[in-house]
């Protein structure tokens, strides 16, 4: 109706789910990253959760456009559904024919079998299989105790079948049941969609408004646009019926100019009061740091352990990850944004999600200096023992990263960890869904978070072999069985990594200023010893080509990931794992 009025060819703020319109925050390439991590895994379940109009299902359709020739994908979104309805629906995605064995409907196991039949043969065939469900907040623990069962269809090498899950916050809630505990456990990515920034919202409205068609300037006033935000959280959706209701008013006022009273008219229409602010986003938490951590991630490999937004201390935000976080795929997809390891100022990871491994040539880089940080030696030989419980630091305890901090020689002081480690030109990072391959990945030792049934604490990871993990308490090291540890840790991980010469201040992206130069030269050296293709002729080229021989999303920034796995290239000295060395 107002389109032409306004110079546009489309009315821009529809709320149908269209993945033109799809606007990539660095959280939602992490996002993206996530799903591309899921169609791309070997089995096991992959976790989206985001508030109610946040952009998962536009997420999701922007995925099913990008899904490739040998993956099969059965998408369900409605699932209100018993464990019958459910499995029917799942035969018929797949066009799996199904016959009764009785007189009577078809039961469970008439499903099961031809399903099973049916992923063994496309798995012979060379094809994968993935399972989205969205709005998975409303299954029944019951079905999604079934849902970890298919899971159990697999080959000697790997799962038949990887699902998808998409849903309200709520879903984290379930899955961290004690009675979903096995399936919490299969989750191999996770990742939770927040709400836009002020800056996110205002590049938001434009990117729908040029999409439309706008050639010239934004309609909407400076102060307009502070408003839209504070009205509706930062929420795309309710960002859209907003701004349409605005624009529909200017139209119908005949003013080309959408000023700060108009969008109060309009949000009084569309919300009923203009100062009812609608629920924010729950922020991801980590209980290491007890305070809720932004994640700056982006990217795919290394991305599928990252998490979500960057906070004053660098934590972990998709600014690189779900953006820039390495994921245990060799070849980054081949997605409009492909997000491996989250790059964020101080994690959680993760997500969501694992690092990819991609081997890194010990790159000729700076020496390392006669003092070079090194972690304390655990003895010789250490017996395997069960995941400890006691000598965990308590998750506020100061100690935990002072055993962190140590090998780099910074002291933490008594205040916030992460503003002393800035000042000796350290970073921190932080995760709640690194995986085990992400963690390898990384090969960098850091703060994890136990929990088991009677107690819960962190512990310093300091190395990983084929057989255990090598953990660092109060009481001392412990050498603990790898599957006895990935019980006990959910993705919970804080390191911290060494900022470029000449780099002042916190880094979420380093194309510029002195971090930029030492990229370049770094990428330089990288291409002299052809661990970067010679075709890459110009420092972005070269930096999508690093980054995705990282797993890290090429379209993302220069973000903490990909500048920890360029230290980690160019030889710069920093702590590393034990065991891990590639």
């Amino acid at each position: 109706m107002y389109a032409a009025f306004f110079g546009l060819r489309h009315e821009p703020f529809t709320i149908a789910p269209d993945p033109r319109y799809l606007y990539m925050t660095e959280r939602h390439r992490e996002a993206l990253a996530h799903l591309v991590y899921g169609v791309r895994g070997g089995g096991g379940f992959v976790v989206l959760t985001g508030d109610i109009g946040t952009g998962k299902t536009t997420l999701c359709r922007c995925l099913l456009q990008q899904i490739p020739a040998d993956c099969r994908v059965a998408y369900i979104f409605n699932p209100k559904l018993t464990v019958g309805d459910l499995l029917r629906s799942i035969c018929q995605e797949f066009q799996i024919p199904v016959a009764a064995s009785t007189g009577g409907p078809a039961t469970v196991r008439d499903h099961i079998e031809p399903l099973n039949d049916y992923l063994l043969r496309s798995h012979g065939a060379g094809e994968r299989n993935v399972l989205i469900i969205d709005e998975a907040q409303n299954l029944t623990p019951h079905v999604l105790e079934q849902l970890r069962l298919l899971t159990n269809l697999e080959t000697n090498e790997q799962k038949l079948l990887q699902i998808v899950l998409i849903g309200q916050p709520e879903l984290r809630d379930m899955l961290a049941r004690p009675e979903l505990e096995q399936l919490a456990q299969r989750v191999i990515a996770r990742f939770h969609l927040g709400a836009l920034t002020p800056a996110e919202a205002t590049q938001y409205i434009e990117h729908r408004l040029r999409v439309a068609g706008l050639r010239g300037p934004l309609p909407f006033e400076p102060a307009a646009l502070q408003r839209v935000h504070a009205l509706t959280g930062g929420v795309p959706r309710r960002i859209n019926l907003l701004c349409d209701r605005a624009m529909l008013g200017a139209y119908g006022a005949g003013q080309a100019r959408i000023d700060r009273t108009t969008v109060e008219r309009a949000a009084l229409e569309v919300f009923g009061e203009s100062r009812d602010r609608p629920r924010a986003a729950r922020p991801w938490t980590w209980a290491v740091g007890g305070a809720a951590v932004a994640l700056a991630v982006a990217g795919v490999a290394l991305a599928w352990w990252l998490p979500r937004t960057a906070g004053p201390t660098g934590t972990h935000t998709p600014t690189q990850s779900p953006a820039q976080a390495p994921t245990p795929s060799p070849s980054p997809p081949a997605a409009p944004v492909v997000a491996a390891p989250a790059s964020p100022p101080a994690a959680t990871a993760p997500a969501q999600p694992a690092l990819p491994v991609a081997p890194a040539d010990p790159a000729p880089g700076p020496a390392p200096s006669p003092g070079a940080p090194a972690l304390p030696a655990a003895p010789a030989v250490l017996p395997l023992s069960p995941v400890p419980t006691t000598g965990l630091w308590r998750s506020e305890d100061p100690q935990a990263w002072r055993a962190l901090l140590d090998p780099w020689r910074v002291d933490p002081g008594a205040g916030d960890p992460c503003t002393g480690a800035l000042a000796a030109g350290l970073q921190c990072y932080r995760t709640d869904r690194l995986t085990l391959d992400g963690l390898m990945a990384l090969g960098r030792p850091g703060i994890v978070l136990l929990r088991q049934a009677t107690t819960s604490g962190a512990a310093l990871v300091t190395g990983v072999d084929a057989e255990a993990v090598t953990l660092q308490t109060a009481d001392g090291p412990w050498r603990v069985r790898r599957d006895d540890f990935a019980r006990a840790w959910r993705g919970d991980f804080a390191t911290v990594w060494r900022l470029p010469p000449g780099q002042r201040g916190r880094l979420t992206d380093g194309r510029t200023g002195a971090a930029g130069d030492w990229l370049d030269q770094q990428l330089v050296a990288l291409q002299a010893r052809q661990a970067i293709p010679a075709t890459a002729r110009t420092t972005a080229e070269r930096l999508e080509a690093f980054q995705r021989s990282q797993g890290i999303d090429a379209r993302g920034p220069a973000g903490p990931i990909t500048f920890m796995q360029l230290n980690r290239a160019a030889g710069v000295d920093e702590p590393r794992l034990t065991g891990t060395a590639r």
